[in-house]
């Protein structure tokens, strides 16, 4: 399975699916040094709140929610759910377009199944810097295209 991306009570397009998809094997494969199975799930608040409450007893809305399903020595396999409702507000609050913080979503949920926390400071400090880096990779990606 590669990387797949579906939708589920929402309306929504995903732009660039396959330069996106290239650059996440890629990054994915040189941080962990490992292939990845990954479906990415987008949907609404109201959808990732029922998730968070069934799975992780959470009640409160997230922007993503990763679950690594298998993994081996040599593949990952994972489904992260997104929630484009989250997405675009927390865009607006920090004042960045909606596609950039959609692939800093996604970007995130990736480091996690490469091994990257987000529980202390220290963790937060080093996910925003990996975060960083890989939108500034991405980014030069499509600048070339």
């Amino acid at each position: 399975m590669p990387i797949a991306f579906h939708t589920i009570g929402i309306s929504f397009t995903l732009k660039g699916k396959s330069s996106l998809r290239t650059f996440i094997q890629k990054q994915f494969n040189e941080e962990s040094k490992k292939s990845l199975a990954l479906n990415f799930i987008f949907c609404s608040d109201d959808y990732l709140l029922d998730i968070n409450r069934q799975f992780l007893q959470h009640d409160y809305y997230t922007d993503i929610i990763t679950f690594p399903l298998e993994e081996t020595d040599k593949k990952v396999t994972a489904e992260i759910y997104i929630s484009i409702d989250r997405v675009r507000e927390n865009a607006q609050q920090n004042k960045v377009s909606e596609t950039e913080e959609l692939h800093r979503v996604i970007f995130h949920g990736l480091l996690h199944l490469c091994g990257f926390g987000d529980k202390t400071r220290a963790e937060q400090k080093r996910m925003r810097e990996k975060e960083n880096e890989w939108l500034a990779a991405f980014s030069d990606l499509q600048q070339n295209l």
